[in-house]
Formats: C-alpha cells, sequence, structure tokens
C-alpha cells in the first residue's frame, strides 16, 4: 500500500497534548461537527477548526472559533507569517474531515492545494480520517468509489456512511455517522498510531451485544450490567475494516447504532439464541460479546407480583441454553461451515477456586471456541464503563495481555486477533 512520504511529527510543537485539526466541508451536515469539535476540546484535546469557505455558509466562523478556542481560516494567504498551510498538518496529530462531501474527497484524492484545508492535508504525516457525507447517488457515483479507494490506498480512514434521513425528504446511504461514533475511530486511531486496516473486505461477521431481560411477571425482569459499549465497538469497527457486519443487540445503555450495520433487536436469551443460529449460517465468523442470563424464571407471571400472603418465597430457575457451546457443536456437526471462527467472552471473578485466568481456561476448554476474550469485572470494571482490558486466550494455548484502553482499542485488538483465523 503506498502512503504519503514521513516528516517529523509535532516538529514546531511547544506541548506534549494531541493536536488535532477538525476540517469541514460544506454540507447541511456540518452542523454536527460542533458536537464533534467539542467532544475534542472536553477530552483534553488541543482544537484547530479548518473549514472551507462553503462551509462557512453553513455554520458561522464564530461558532468554530468558540468552540474550540483558536482563530478559524479559510485560505492560504491568512495569518501569512505562521505559514499555516504548512504548520498545521506538521503539527497535528490527528485530522478529522466531518463532513467530507464528493467535492472535498475528489480534491483530497487529486492532491489539490486551492484552500487551507486541502494545503493542510499535503503537509500532515499523521492518522487522517474522512468522514462521508452526500446523497446517495454521489457515494455511490463510480468518480466517488474510486476517490475513496485512492485514499484508503494512501493510508487514510474513510469511514463508511451511515443510512437515513438526508437532506430533504432523500433517505439512503449517505448520512453523516454520529459525532460520538466520528470521535471514537478517531481517537482510536491515537491509541493505535495507525490507521484502520481494511482486511475484513468480503468477509460477513456477526457480532452480538448487550444484556438479555428475562422477564418475570410484567413488571420485573432478571437481567445484568452490560451496557453494549464493548459489542457495538466491535460491530462499527468490523464495518470500517471493510466487513458486512449484523449486530445482534440485546439490551444497551441507549446506544447509537452503528453505521452501515444491520441491527437485530432481541430481549431474551431465547431470542438471542434464535436470531444467531438464523443469521451464523451465513457468516465467516462469530464474536458472541454478549452478556446472556444463564437462567431463566420457571414461569412468568401474567400480572404483577404483589407483596402480602401470595408472595413467592423463591423463585425457582431454568438455565438457558449456552449458545457459544452450541455454535461450536453445530461447527463440529457440519451445520456450519467448518472454517467459521468463533470468538467468546468471559466476564470472571476469582474466588476460593481459582483466580480469573484459571477460570477462564477452563472456560475455553469447556467451550471450544477459537479466541476467548476475557475481563476481570466488578466495580468500575468491564460493565458500565468506557475502556477495558483483559487478556485474549486461543486454542491453540497463546495468551495475550490486552492493555487498558478504550473498548474501541479493545475491539481493534480482538479483529486484529481474529482475522488470520478467516478462510482457513
Amino acid at each position: 500500500m503506498s502512503k504519503a512520504p514521513t516528516t517529523t511529527v509535532g516538529a514546531h510543537r511547544n506541548s506534549d497534548t494531541p493536536h488535532v485539526v477538525v476540517g469541514v466541508g460544506g454540507g447541511i451536515a456540518a452542523y454536527k461537527t460542533c458536537s464533534l469539535i467539542r467532544s475534542f476540546t472536553e477530552s483534553g484535546h488541543i482544537v484547530r477548526v479548518v473549514p472551507t469557505e462553503s462551509a462557512l455558509e453553513f455554520v458561522g466562523r464564530a461558532t468554530f472559533e468558540a468552540l474550540s478556542g483558536n482563530p478559524v481560516h479559510t485560505g492560504v494567504f491568512e495569518d501569512v507569517p505562521q505559514v499555516p498551510h504548512v504548520r498545521l498538518g506538521q503539527e497535528a496529530d490527528l485530522v478529522v474531515i466531518a463532513p467530507a462531501t464528493a467535492d472535498l474527497l475528489a480534491r483530497a484524492a487529486q492532491g489539490r492545494a486551492d484552500d487551507l484545508l486541502t494545503a493542510t492535508l499535503l503537509t500532515a504525516r499523521c492518522p487522517i480520517v474522512f468522514a462521508p457525507a452526500m446523497h446517495t447517488e454521489m457515494w455511490e457515483h463510480p468518480a466517488t468509489v474510486a476517490n475513496v479507494a485512492t485514499l484508503r490506498e494512501r493510508g487514510a480512514t474513510v469511514i463508511e456512511p451511515a443510512s437515513g434521513r438526508l437532506t430533504g425528504s432523500d433517505t439512503g446511504a449517505g448520512r453523516l455517522p454520529e459525532p460520538e461514533e466520528i470521535f471514537g475511530i478517531a481517537t482510536l486511531l491515537l491509541e493505535r498510531a495507525d490507521a484502520l486496516p481494511r482486511d475484513l473486505e468480503g468477509k460477513r461477521i456477526l457480532v452480538s451485544a448487550g444484556g438479555t431481560r428475562e422477564p418475570l411477571d410484567p413488571v420485573r425482569f432478571l437481567g445484568n450490567r452490560s451496557s453494549g459499549k464493548q459489542g457495538y465497538a466491535l460491530a462499527r469497527l468490523a464495518v470500517q475494516r471493510g466487513a458486512d457486519v449484523t449486530l445482534i443487540s440485546g439490551i444497551t445503555a441507549g446506544l447509537a447504532l452503528p453505521a452501515a450495520v444491520d441491527v437485530v433487536h432481541v430481549q431474551t436469551a431465547e431470542q438471542m439464541r434464535a436470531a444467531v443460529e438464523k443469521h451464523s449460517t451465513a457468516a465467516d465468523a462469530v464474536v458472541m460479546s454478549a452478556a446472556v442470563a444463564d437462567f431463566r424464571p420457571d414461569s412468568v407471571a401474567t400480572t404483577k407480583i404483589k407483596k402480602g400472603a401470595d408472595e413467592p418465597n423463591s423463585i425457582s430457575l431454568t438455565k438457558n441454553d449456552d449458545i457459544l457451546a452450541g455454535l461450536v457443536q453445530s461447527r463440529r456437526n457440519g451445520d456450519l461451515p467448518a472454517g467459521i471462527a468463533i470468538v467468546g467472552f468471559a466476564a470472571e471473578t476469582g474466588d476460593a477456586n481459582g483466580d480469573v485466568l484459571t477460570h477462564a481456561r477452563a472456560k475455553l476448554k469447556r467451550k471450544g471456541c477459537d479466541l476467548l476474550v476475557v475481563n476481570a469485572v466488578g466495580e468500575g470494571k468491564a460493565f458500565e464503563v468506557d475502556s477495558n482490558d483483559g487478556w485474549l486466550l486461543s486454542a491453540d494455548g497463546t495468551e495475550t495481555a490486552l492493555e487498558h484502553g478504550s473498548k474501541a482499542l479493545m475491539a481493534s485488538r480482538v479483529l486484529d486477533a481474529l482475522t488470520p483465523l478467516l478462510g482457513r
């Protein structure tokens, strides 16, 4: 893959704080970029906003200056003594273009330098992220397809757009992903220190995420603390690495749906099992990151269980089917393709019988999956937080520590390990 030549990053910098350039193209989605800028500034990044002239038709210069705390220019002849058309790119640790219009993608692919933003792109030697936004016909046009391919070949990350409501009454692919999704992918590149590979093109990945709810009566249920963040991060990054992704989503903490992902919503463990069985037959890999309830009530009351003389002293439970073990058994039986890769997740605590890894090794042997991602759970760990760490256990006996970082970083490391297993 050909990439731009390297140069010294941060040569003129006076701070170790990450420097982010946010480029803004001239599209109606420019208003969403305001939330993206705020996410960067509130997380401690130094932000310079570089809009195109047409972007200022949608959002004013004063807004960008107020949100970033820095002056905003569009042309190469503004603030000439500081040489911004060179300096901004040289100092950047990350460049994010949102929205990236069809015109801006074309000019970037051609290596144009006819405004401050495109000149900055030519001098940047850091990760560059384009978040496209345009009408479906423009996104699917052969010229845009070729421009996106060119930018990716040069090492840039071009995010897959979302599908949904566009300008006017039109709907379809080309909608700008939500700012939180762009922010997550962009900051991941700072953690990884390299571009996202397109190593999953042509692969079909099934991901389960979130928790399940097992009803007890019309009001109450048995559930767990899973937020779904780890599974959503896996689905999101698999798409950005080129995969065709189906997400079986249980109960989550109100997460925005990942862009360009087919989502199937379920609530109970039985619904999760049925959906996974249905969609796994066409998958190259299944990643079971959902927190599926091990048990469900024997019976579900049709009316609310009241306090008083009729209240139960105990609740009788029935064991739910083990979805992960069932997948492995289906592969052995020939009901699934022999080459399908199966990844499990294990949330563990240590006890008198062993530590987290002791239990995880036993679980890997019991389940028979190819990879097992292990998280030590507890207060402020794994569940309901934005960061994660743990271990990656392989069926061949390899054990890899997963360093603490964002759940997006964890997802990227899991996909790094999964990719070599595909097409065996």
